[in-house]
């Protein structure tokens, strides 16, 4: 009975050939981040040329639906994507009504207050610009090789979904707006050269409304 069970201890024991392969493979993994790391920091400072690397990309992808004329779920969920990710972009990285919701009665707190709030402030993302940009790329990737996968491919009538999507844009800026009106901020540093990204979600979501045949 004992062998038995040391026999059945020792079977369940990774043979030292898959314990090598898992080590293989750790090292590879460790490996590839550091590169993808390395190549990250690399292209950080120069945000114009990543964003024309996305861009293209991008139309890639736009080249690659108009010609297989389908894959317009996968385009839809990709806008809507990139849509909230642009919320992000736009929305600050502490909350407004937080400091406006502040309760505090003593008169010299609040002109110190008032007077800190007078004083200038760089605008802090709540998605910076650096994750921003990278979360769309990889977004774009994957939704390119998505349109491989032939069963992703679902039957769809478009204009509907072309629709909702112009609505939910127009209800998502209009909101954003009247949050920055609200609490008056500006969700750029104006005194500083800053590179806009375009919006990339309709470009992407333009290949729904297969205007050339």
């Amino acid at each position: 009975m004992e062998e038995d069970g040391e026999e059945d201890a020792s079977s369940s024991l990774p043979s030292p050939s898959r314990r090598v392969a898992g080590r293989r493979i750790s090292k590879f993994r460790k490996e590839s981040r550091k590169k993808l790391q390395y190549y990250l920091d690399q292209w950080a400072p120069h945000a114009g040329q990543r964003w024309i690397a996305t861009l293209f990309a991008a139309g890639i992808y736009v080249l690659r639906v108009y010609y297989v004329r389908g894959f317009y779920i996968i385009s839809y969920g990709l806008s809507t994507y990139i849509l909230n990710l642009l919320i992000g972009f736009l929305s600050p990285q502490l909350d407004p009504q937080i400091d406006v919701l502040e309760p505090n009665d003593d008169p010299h707190h609040h002109h110190h207050h008032h007077h800190h709030h007078d004083e200038f402030k760089p605008f802090v993302r709540r998605l910076p610009e650096f994750k921003f940009w990278f979360s769309i790329t990889k977004a774009v990737c994957y939704a390119f090789l998505m349109t491989f996968i032939s069963v992703l491919d679902v039957p769809v009538f478009w204009p509907i979904l072309l629709c909702y999507w112009i609505v939910l844009f127009i209800l998502t800026m209009k909101r954003q707006i009247m949050h920055m009106i609200k609490y008056k901020y500006v969700p750029f540093n104006l005194h500083k050269k800053v590179t806009l990204p375009l919006p990339l979600s309709l470009i992407c979501f333009i290949t729904m409304s297969r205007v050339i045949y």
